[in-house]
Parts: structure tokens; sequence; C-alpha cells
């Protein structure tokens, strides 16, 4: 490694993820600091029927703005379980949407230039419509299917600008699965 940590205190923290600082050094002796952002990993779903996608809207306080995203979210403080379960429980929760098939595509790093916290990718697949289960934050989120050259006109716009999602849909695409 080029980098050692000489000590590391957290600074703030809240049920949802916790900020450290970390003092380091690098491979020539010479000093430093990190701020590292600690959260839980994720899941993103990629919910495809049709040739196209169920989407989330839901307006993000750090950007100022809606935005439109696969549902993505991790479990509750306190409860742990397999990244498939996660998906699963986010698409239900999100959307109301179940899927008859969940194929895991592969994991991310969303900022690792300032955290460690990793997106596991779904594609959920034979979907059955339900009723979305909110949480108290998700009130003003809405859901609408897109059909796929929709979402590429919202992604080449601008409309489209969430990481994770972007992300999401560039291993669904090199997963073989764009020509579907």
């Amino acid at each position: 490694m080029s980098i050692r940590t000489v000590s590391s205190r957290v600074v703030y923290e809240n049920p949802w993820l916790s900020l450290r600082e970390d003092r380091i050094e690098h491979l020539d002796g010479s000093d430093g600091l990190y701020s590292v952002v600690d959260k839980p990993d994720f899941a993103v779903v990629i919910p495809l029927e049709d040739n196209g996608f169920h989407l989330v809207e839901q307006y993000r306080y750090p950007v100022r703005r809606r935005s439109w995203e696969f549902p993505s979210g991790s479990f509750p403080p306190g409860i742990t379980g397999a990244p498939e379960d996660m998906a699963v429980a986010e698409l239900a929760e999100e959307t109301g949407l179940v899927a008859g098939r969940m194929e895991e595509l592969g994991y991310l790093h969303c900022a690792n230039g300032m955290s460690g916290v990793g997106a596991h990718v779904f594609l959920a697949t034979d979907l059955t419509g339900g009723e979305p289960n909110r949480e108290a934050t998700e009130q003003d989120m809405r859901q609408q299917w897109f059909p796929r050259a929709e979402v590429e006109r919202m992604v080449r716009g601008g409309v489209i600008t969430d990481g994770p999602t972007l992300a999401a849909y560039l291993m669904w695409t090199l997963h073989g699965r764009g020509a579907e």
C-alpha cells in the first residue's frame, strides 16, 4: 500500500452514516489527512419490463432538485441480510413491484475518493405489481415506467444524473442486455 493510516477518529455520526478523519502517511513519508464517509452498502435494482424500465423520482436535498433513478437503498440500521434480500425489499418498498427473477449483475463503488460505500446491482424481471410501502423520507417519491429510448434520452439530456443509476445501466448493457 502507498498510504499508511497513522490515526483515525470519528468526527460525526448518525444512524445512517459516519464521517471519520484519518491522519495518513504517504510512501515518501509525507503526512496527509483524509476525510472518509462510512455508509453501509446498498442495492440498486433495474426493474426491466417490455423493453423499458420502472424509475422512481424523488427530491434529493443535497443537489436541490428532483431526481429520476432506479430504485435503491440499504437495510435500516440494525437490520442485516444478503444483498439480494436488500434488493427485493427496496424494489417492493419503493415501487410495490415483486420480481419473479432477480439476477445480480455486479458491484460498484459510488464515490471511492471519499467513501467505501458500494452498490450491489440487480436486474429484476418477471415483475408483478403491488402497492409501494415507502418510508416517511420517501413521501414525495413517485414511480413511472419509461421505454428504453426515453431513458436514454433522459440520460443524454441531463435529466438522469444519479451516478449509481447511470453505472447500473452501463453494467446492464455490458452484460449483453442492451440487445433485449
